[in-house]
């Protein structure tokens, strides 16, 4: 080691002079103590100082106080500047902007007595002062690095409050890695705060002052709450009220002159971070660990690329790193760092941009070649889908770290898009878990394998991991024939968008290369198609480009998977899912990779499209959403066993509206409540099948037993149809002939296993079997009337079963399912209705006239019961005479037809195939829990057509 003298002889040498060597206190300069030389020229009249500091333990406090008088006292020679330029490769990296006098840190000795300016000396004599200041031997000269660090990153909402900051400090406290790195955001809100102060000066608006006193108080009640009287309260308080002086001076200057360069501003918003890095230090101290706070501007440089990115320098920041580990006193268990800033190779303050914490701990956690690098936040981990949008989205315990970018860049707000890039590229896995639920495992994200298989998620929808959406979007469209096999169209188009500074989010274009879509913010949409049309005024003038087309009001949803790339059918069962919910896409994209599948849909659609696709992949039960029109007998059971709304009827008397269809379809149509929309008209209404057409076009399933759409005018049944066809929606009739009995599906299995339908009869009414099956020389047939009508087999007013209208309807729908186009009228129906009784006004009025006509249809049953048969109201479908009809027929007592008992139905098929023996469907066709029972049945079936598992 060097003695001082002769130290300080080297110095002088350095500058070309020679002369005498004064020392403020006798002795040798120990290894332990700081040497600091500085070396002045002295004429009769005048001295000049030209300094050089050399270093022993600390080499910025000695260069800090040799930059004081570089500064400040003169021009240095070249042989000055040479030492200094030694310095700052040594590791000096005090700035020279930044004069600071030594005496406040040293003990020194001056013997000059004029320091004055003057013109240079002819005559030169050297004098040197040394500074004696014992500290504590230096670390070693290299950060200490590899997977014994952890790395976490705390969000501001966990760091919100001082409750919140001491459970961060007790979380770090409880990992038992070895050595731990903290990155700390700003207090919740504080960054946009400081972009309020910011636009508010620079809008020469006073009311900065109050909005910074708010903060000032935010950050001094959170250290009062937290550290409590103590030596730590009053270290950060006299850093806080500094920093308070000095951003109002800052402020005050904005303020005059109406701006703020990107520079300053980046200096005011990242003080939060510096605020925060030293509260939760002081709160980790406070627990009985060591902890120290590290302004990442001295450690972390970044190159920006442009106003929204930034490019780290790890080999920059790496050096910078073991810079500062040098001039730390000791090894520290924790260190905590300030997330957000950074600075720039000349040393320039920066930020790494919006939501930067997270890339500053995926940087620190590269630069350290941490073993893990665990965010924090406020939820369990990554959703495969936005749970505000989709309640049943669940946590994904693994992502590979390609998933996880995509997801981040499509709108999932757990990580900033680039915290993936640092991490992978020592794959160090990172793992997002909720401050407030320490022990949920959350999500882990690193490197992918085959193997990989995510419990959260099924084995058949693995492929894909999740979907994320970006909001208000809008689609700029070029388009023209003079395009395709142009060299270069595609090339300027972007080079143009590039120079208004517009984001491009998705790019598709169809290889025929006539025209050319791209996605934008909707805020930049306007400036991009007016610079297109500036561009190609010539091209749109001579009509080789036909419009530069802007689509507003769009959303971009893409489905997310590394396992797409190699699993056939993805895209089919995507698109098949956004189809069945009647979603209309925009745009397609999809990279080579197939790690993202990307759509453009409608923005008010994107909920009921996100909905969709996740339900699709099985990530969680098919969605429906169902209107119930007509909540009596049938609807009332339906919502009492079907569907699990144990206080339907109280809700709807206490809050009940008058009906009103157009009102209740926007209801249901509303995007919040799912993907797939049925209407379950349990109605017999002529007025509300007329709403059908529209409920369809709207992309609203319909489920019913109403028999009015299928029985009406054959014109209008024809369209409903050939609608529903087009319309990708599903129209479910089956409770309209047989309630609960499989009649139109085992119709459709014949027609479609391609047999030949011959005749199609059966009893269809529930209540005319019940009156026919207990009808005998014992009882009138009024007595089993009124006994039908007391046990609830008929309608209120029984004439509308006995007139065999809705038989009449039951045939006309069967003979339609058959291939026949037959109208109502074109069906010949045999009433029971005495014809006197047909017009009288009420039910009452009916029944009472009943029994006088007991002894007509007395005499049809003796006859029948001489030959030994049956009387039985039938429909008959003839479908090689064209025909049908209804009509009452005796049976010998051994034909099906004659074996019923009860409301039981029964329909007869025969077929080419069951022409010998029909094929017999038979079993309960009437009342209230058979139908209700048909008709979810059809709401099931309808599920299972959207994607729900069978």
């Amino acid at each position: 080691m060097a003695t001082a003298v002769g130290l300080a002889t080297d110095i002088a040498r350095s500058a070309g002079v020679g002369g005498a060597l004064s020392r403020a206190e006798g002795g040798e300069i120990s290894s332990r103590e700081v040497v600091s030389v500085s070396a002045w020229a002295q004429t009769k009249s005048t001295s000049r100082w030209c300094s050089f500091s050399r270093c022993v333990a600390s080499p910025a406090a000695a260069a800090a106080a040799a930059n004081g008088h570089l500064v400040k006292r003169s021009k240095p020679s070249s042989a000055s500047l040479s030492s200094y330029r030694g310095l700052r490769r040594a590791g000096v990296t005090h700035s020279l902007s930044e004069p600071f006098s030594p005496h406040t840190l040293f003990r020194s000795h001056e013997t000059a007595e004029n320091r004055d300016g003057g013109n240079c000396p002819t005559g030169v004599q050297v004098r040197a002062t040394l500074a004696d200041v014992h500290v504590k031997s230096k670390v070693d000269a290299t950060m200490p690095r590899g997977e014994s660090w952890a790395v976490h990153k705390f969000g501001g909402t966990c760091v919100a409050n001082a409750e919140r900051i001491g459970n961060a400090a007790k979380i770090i406290v409880d990992d038992p890695s070895a050595q731990k790195a903290v990155v700390v955001s700003a207090m919740s809100k504080v960054t946009d705060t400081f972009y309020e102060i910011l636009r508010l000066a620079e809008s020469r608006d006073e009311s900065y002052l109050r909005v910074m006193e708010s903060l000032y108080q935010k950050h001094k009640e959170t250290a009062f709450a937290l550290l409590g009287p103590s030596d730590a309260l009053e270290k950060f308080m006299k850093k806080l009220d500094g920093d308070i002086s000095n951003l109002q001076a800052m402020m005050r200057a904005i303020f005059i002159a109406g701006h703020a360069t990107d520079t300053f501003s980046d200096i005011v918003v990242g003080h939060g971070e510096l605020w925060a890095a030293q509260l939760l230090a002081a709160s980790i101290c406070k627990e009985g660990v060591s902890a120290v706070w590290m302004d990442a501007r001295e450690v972390l440089v970044v190159s920006p690329t442009s106003t929204q990115q930034v490019d780290p320098d790890y080999e920059l920041s790496g050096e910078r790193l073991d810079e500062w580990y040098q001039q730390q006193q000791a090894i520290p268990d924790i260190l905590v760092i300030t997330g957000f800033i950074a600075s720039t190779p000349e040393g320039v303050p920066t930020t790494l941009k919006r939501d930067g914490s997270d890339f500053s701990a995926a940087i620190m956690g590269a630069l350290l070649l941490a073993k893990s690098i665990t965010i924090w936040t406020d939820v369990d981990g990554v959703y495969s889908a936005d749970p505000r949008k989709v309640s049943e989205a669940v946590v994904l315990s693994t992502l590979s770290y390609q998933e996880a970018w995509e997801m981040s860049y499509f709108g999932a707000n757990v990580l900033h898009p680039r915290t993936t890039l640092p991490a992978m590229k020592y794959n160090i896995p990172i793992i997002i878990k909720n401050v407030f639920r320490p022990s949920f495992p959350g999500t882990w994200i690193g490197p992918s394998t085959s193997s990989d298989q995510d419990p959260a998620i099924s084995e058949e929808s693995g492929s894909v991991k999740g979907f994320a959406t970006i909001d208000h979007v809008a689609i700029i469209n070029v388009e023209g024939t003079g395009m395709a096999g142009v060299p270069g169209t595609a090339g300027e188009i972007f080079m143009t968008v590039k120079e208004v500074g517009a984001n491009v989010i998705m790019i598709s274009q169809a290889s025929s290369e006539h025209s050319i879509c791209f996605a934008v913010p909707e805020t930049e949409a306007k400036m991009v198609a007016k610079a297109l049309e500036i561009k190609f005024k010539k091209a749109l003038g001579a009509g080789r480009i036909s419009k530069v087309e802007v689509l507003r009001n769009c959303s971009i949803l893409a489905a997310v998977g590394q396992k797409m790339a190699s699993t056939p059918g993805v895209s089919a069962t995507f698109f098949t899912a956004l189809a069945k919910a009647n979603i209309n896409i925009r745009g397609i994209a999809q990279g080579c990779s197939e790690y993202n599948i990307t759509v453009v849909v409608d923005q008010e659609e994107r909920i009921r499209a996100l909905k969709a696709v996740h339900a699709r992949f099985y990530l969680s039960k098919t969605p429906v959403s169902v209107g119930v029109v007509g909540p009596g007998l049938i609807g009332g059971t339906l919502l009492e066993h079907g569907i699990d709304l144990t206080r339907w009827k109280e809700i709807l008397q206490e809050k009940g509206e008058p009906a009103d269809m157009a009102k209740f379809t926007e209801h249901l149509r509303a995007g919040y409540l799912s993907p797939n929309r049925v209407m379950v008209d349990c109605t017999a209404s002529a007025f509300v099948a007329e709403h059908y057409d529209d409920w369809l076009q709207k992309g609203i399933h319909i489920v019913t037993p109403n028999k009015k759409a299928n029985s009406g005018p054959l014109q209008q049944y024809l369209k409903l149809r050939n609608l529903q066809r087009k319309s990708y929606t599903h129209y479910f009739y089956e409770a309209t002939v047989g309630a609960g009995l499989p009649i139109i599906s085992t119709l459709r299995g014949l027609l479609e296993t391609g047999d030949k339908i011959l005749k199609i009869e059966g009893i269809f009414s529930g209540t005319l079997s019940y009156i026919f099956n207990n009808f005998n020389r014992e009882k009138t047939f009024s007595g089993i009337v009124a006994e039908a009508k007391a046990s609830g087999f008929t309608e209120p007013d029984p004439r509308d079963d006995l007139s065999g209208m809705d038989v009449g309807r039951k045939v006309v729908i069967l003979a339609r399912e058959s291939g026949l186009q037959l109208e109502l009228e074109d069906i010949p129906v045999q009433s029971l209705v005495p014809e006197p009784l047909q017009s009288v006004e009420t039910a009452d009025e009916f029944m009472q006239g009943l029994p006088a006509y007991d002894l007509q249809i007395g005499e049809q049953l003796e006859e029948a019961e001489a030959r030994g048969e049956v009387l039985r109201y039938i429909g008959v479908v003839d479908c090689v005479k064209n025909e049908g009809s209804v009509e009452l027929k005796s049976y010998p007592k051994s034909h099906a037809f004659a074996q019923l008992s009860g409301s039981d139905n029964i329909i007869a098929f025969t077929t080419t195939r069951y022409r010998d023996q029909p094929l017999i469907v038979r079993g309960p066709g009437a009342g209230k829990e058979v139908t209700a029972g048909g008709v979810f049945c059809d709401v099931l079936r309808l599920a299972a057509y959207l994607g729900a598992p069978s």
